[in-house]
């Protein structure tokens, strides 16, 4: 619902930032003498400072659920009819079934060709330059048939990416592969050829050909743009990234250590900061992540194997020193093992999932991670909003944060992940991938009231956007909560709810129960305008924010009503799964 910046950095960010930096060097400059001095007398850590490697240029950046659906946008589901279930799909691709009419023919794929496609009865489409006939597929899809069509016969991939970019499409369309996308000749190069041909004529020499590429995502200024330096002691080697701004407490880096390569990621609003490198020398299998929050500084760092000394920390890979929007960064993975499964209710869990040791991940508030697995030779994967280990957990450092991740997770009885969830044994492996999501701080800027529609497993994203706006963000003066369910024994986190609503005046919690037994005595029904004309409260010289989560329903309903109430578009924010 809210408007899409190209980064998320603005002047009070970077005054904050510079304030911060100026007590830092007032600090510094009272203790210079002394720390000069203590240099002077310790001729290895002299050593180590003469090893600070700043890159001598940047690589230019490259333009390469429960996700955050685009600005006003939401995602249709229908019910499926019997026997089209996802597990129905890959039984029917493995039937040996022609789903293509091409009977195991690959062709090239002309636009005017794609066009003449357009049926429902015969439906192709295009992404990322791969055509499939995905007629077959009408009645299977979550969006419907009407939603499908809108991709027939065209090239669909910004649609499919505005919803669906997480979806290993690949892997469930592969029996619907007609063909590849013929290349269109590209004007450019006929034109630089008239010119070639000219300059022959005057016997001139060739230019080389110019090349087609995509024009990049603009990136913020250059100011913004975060930097790296590292330096190296006998035992470890640190890589510092000044990022610029300042950091949430839930923090920003992913960290992943993966035999010889290393890659930290830093997720910044809407912008990912990478660094990756083949590494110089052998490290150790762990990794420590420090954050300086106030000032905007992650330091990572490695622990060398044999106490050598580095030139350098590696060799650059692809994507290096690259600053682009989180949505156009490919997603990486991981493996997790599953160490504990706790029941929340009769159908909820929360699965504690450890990284390796080589990994730690941050994830911002209001972000999901993605689980993949693979079913009967099909990767499915779903995205999960990670959740603290209870409401309001107690401090932890920025070293112990990051080593687990925790996902509440409701479990369908037909469910094809969750029901192999459920039978998965401890000490298990999960592929865990992300984080994604597009939910930033920049949102909450000046915001005096946040109000929460939650529904269902629809309030995993409210429950650390509650804690962040309790602990950490002092502007906010009331948060309140409104959580729909169907019964009492649905409600997640009750106990644990009521008690944080006894402690914190600024919070207020209002159950909703759409059947309830008769010793009920809160609200009853389903949410209407009366409902929230109490509930959403708009003080005098206040700046609001409605954030809504649920089922596809009970979203496109709340927003709804939410709007008549004469909220605006920047005042309402959907957690869209």
């Amino acid at each position: 619902m809210l408007k899409e910046d190209d980064e998320d950095f603005e002047e009070g960010d970077e005054e904050d930032y510079r304030a911060a930096n100026r007590g830092t060097i007032a600090a510094v400059l009272s203790v210079i003498s002394s720390v000069v001095s203590g240099f002077l007398r310790n001729w290895v850590c002299l050593k180590a400072s003469e090893m600070l490697n700043v890159p001598s240029q940047a690589f230019p950046a490259a333009g390469s659920q429960q996700r955050v659906a685009p600005t006003g946008k939401s995602r249709n589901k229908v019910a499926l009819k019997p026997g089209h279930s996802l597990l129905d799909w890959i039984r029917l691709t493995k039937s040996g079934r022609d789903l293509t009419g091409l009977r195991g023919r690959l062709i090239e794929v002309t636009e005017e060709e794609l066009k003449k496609h357009n049926t429902r009865s015969d439906c192709w489409t295009c992404i990322r330059g791969m055509v499939y006939n995905v007629s077959a597929y009408m009645d299977f899809h979550p969006g419907g048939e009407e939603e499908l069509m809108r991709a027939a016969g065209i090239d669909s991939t910004d649609l499919f990416d505005q919803v669906h970019r997480w979806v290993n499409y690949e892997s469930m369309l592969k029996e619907c592969l007609v063909g590849r996308m013929a290349v269109k000749p590209n004007p450019a190069l006929q034109a630089q050829t008239e010119k070639t041909e000219s300059t022959l004529m005057n016997g001139l020499s060739v230019p080389p050909p110019l090349r087609q590429e995509p024009l990049p995502t603009p990136l913020p200024a250059k100011d913004h743009r975060p930097r790296y330096d590292w330096f190296q002691t006998d035992g470890t080697v640190n890589i510092v990234v000044y990022t610029k701004r300042k950091i949430p407490s839930a923090g920003c880096a992913v960290v992943d250590l993966q035999d010889d390569a290393l890659r930290v990621e830093m997720l910044l609003g809407k912008m990912s900061y990478l660094l990756c490198w083949r590494l110089s020398s052998e490290v150790q299998g762990r990794v420590d992540v420090q954050t300086a929050h106030s000032v905007g500084k992650v330091q990572v760092c490695l622990h060398k194997s044999v106490k050598d000394k580095w030139t350098k920390v590696g060799q650059p890979l692809e994507h290096h020193d690259t600053f682009i929007q989180c949505k156009d960064r490919e997603l990486f993975y991981r493996e997790c093992v599953l160490v504990s499964k706790t029941d929340v209710t009769h159908d909820t869990q929360v699965l504690r999932l450890q990284l390796p040791p080589g990994s730690h991940m941050q994830v911002p508030v209001g972000r999901h991670v993605y689980l993949k697995t693979s079913l009967q030779g099909t990767d499915v994967v779903k995205p999960y909003t990670a959740v603290d280990q209870t409401l309001i957990p107690p401090s932890q450092s920025s070293a112990e944060m990051g080593s687990d991740l925790h996902l509440m997770i409701k479990i369908y009885p037909d469910g094809l992940l969750t029901s192999h969830l459920t039978n998965l044994p401890i000490g298990s492996s999960l592929s865990v991938g992300g984080p994604g999501g597009s939910f930033t701080m920049r949102i909450l800027r000046d915001v005096t009231h946040l109000y929460m529609l939650a529904a269902g497993t629809g309030f995993t994203p409210m429950a650390r956007l509650m804690r962040l706006a309790l602990q950490d963000l002092a502007s906010i003066r009331k948060t309140k909560l409104m959580f729909f369910n169907r019964q009492e024994r649905d409600i997640l986190w009750c106990s644990e709810l009521d008690e944080l609503c006894s402690k914190e005046e600024r919070f207020e919690v209002e159950y909703v129960l759409s059947e309830p037994t008769d010793s009920w005595k809160g609200r009853r029904g389903r949410i209407d305008a009366c409902m929230l004309q109490n509930f959403l409260e708009r003080p005098e010289d206040s700046k609001c924010l409605v954030c809504v989560c649920g089922p596809t329903g009970f979203t496109e309903l709340a927003v709804q009503l939410v709007r008549q109430l004469d909220f605006s578009e920047e005042e309402i924010h959907i957690f869209q799964g």
